[in-house]
Order: structure tokens, then sequence, then C-alpha cells
């Protein structure tokens, strides 16, 4: 079972990853570009049997041009596949670059967030939320396998939560609504809302009970 992960995002993925480890392999991807890229490969040579795709912030440096894109093809195996698919929007919140001095200067009057002095994290505005709700519904539709799409109201990332530097909730509705509006939803393409931060318990375990549910037809 592929699953992506990125640093604001670890705490859901490691209690998935445990919760897997008695049934499944989970092969953790991080979400840095490259590692997008090697789990659709792997999907679309047909060694995964599902996927939990919590961390898709890689569409958002496609989009916005950061340095972490795993190109215009994200999510594109699932489609191809119709492999079983639990998506989030994990580390949605931000955009990718290197040292400060390296963020493109039209982005100087946004909110960073020097990570590490490699790592500069720039919050990603309702606009650009809204963008990257367009793509992700897109793909979803063209997905045929079962899916479920599963939207954290607590915040998307560790950071995008109350007190911390990217907690934006009107950055994360217009997300939100954006994939709501857009995405054709079926008996088979579910998107739900879940009242917690993507990290929170709660929704680790809504996250089984929807992989639960996708695999049902698989096992």
């Amino acid at each position: 079972v592929g699953l992506t992960m990125f640093g604001v995002t670890t705490p859901l993925v490691t209690r998935l990853a445990e919760n897997l480890s008695s049934r499944f392999d989970p092969l953790v991807f991080h979400a840095t570009g490259t590692g997008g890229r090697s789990m659709e490969k792997l999907i679309d040579s047909g060694l995964v049997v599902a996927v939990l795709d919590m961390t898709t912030t890689e569409i958002a440096d496609h989009i916005v041009g950061g340095v972490l894109s795993a190109g215009p093809d994200r999510i594109g195996a699932i489609a191809r596949t119709a492999v079983p698919y639990v998506g989030s929007v994990g580390a949605l919140d931000m955009v990718n670059f290197g040292p400060p001095d390296t963020v493109p200067t039209r982005f100087s009057d946004r909110n960073l967030h020097v990570h590490n002095p490699q790592v500069t994290l720039m919050r990603t505005t309702a606009a650009e939320n809204t963008a990257f709700g367009e793509f992700i519904a897109a793909k979803l539709n063209a997905c045929d396998g079962p899916v479920r799409f599963l939207l954290p109201e607590g915040g998307v990332s560790m950071i995008d939560a109350p007190g911390q530097p990217f907690y934006d909730p009107e950055a994360d509705e217009a997300l939100f609504a954006a994939i709501e509006a857009n995405v054709v939803q079926t008996e088979h393409r579910v998107v739900s809302r879940v009242a917690a931060n993507i990290n929170d318990e709660v929704f680790v375990a809504a996250v089984m009970e929807a992989f639960d549910d996708v695999m049902k037809g698989s096992n």
C-alpha cells in the first residue's frame, strides 16, 4: 500500500502505517516531487494494491511554481489503473522553496516560514487553493476505481492549526469548496469532511474506515 508523507503530515502517516502493517506492507513516499512520481510509476506497474495519498502538496508546487513539483500527471496513475484510492489534502497549505534568498521576489509580501536554512515554506492563498481543488477534482473525476477523498476541517498540516503560522481557515475552505463543487460524486467516488486536523486520531480513524471501504471489492 502506497502512502504519501511530508514532515507536517508525519503523525498521520506513521499511525496509518502502523495500522496497516499487520495486513499489508506500507510503502511510504515523501512528497518531494520525486516521491510522488516514484509512487505513481509503481502504481502504473501494478505493484501497489491500494493508495493512501494523504499528502498532495506536490500539486501546490506544480501550480504555483515551487521546487517540489511532481508534474502535471499527479494522481494520473490512479485513473489509469483504477487502484483503490483514499486521498486527502495534506500540506496543500504550503509551497516549497530553498533558502530564503531563493524565494521569487513576486512572493516577497507573502506569509513565509523558514523551516530550516535550506527550506522556506510559503502559505498558499484562497485563490491558489481554489486552483488546487479544481486540479484535484478533474483528476478524481477521471478515476473509475473506488475513491474516497477526505477533507480535514481542522487544518491540512501540523502548522495549519490554531496558533500555528499557517492557520488560515478561509484558504482551507476555498480548497474544500472547490473540491466539493467540482468532483462528480457517485457511489464509488465520495468526498467527505472530517471535523479534525489531518494529524488527529479522529482523522486517522476516518482514513482507515475509508480504506476498508475501498478495499471491499478487492479482498
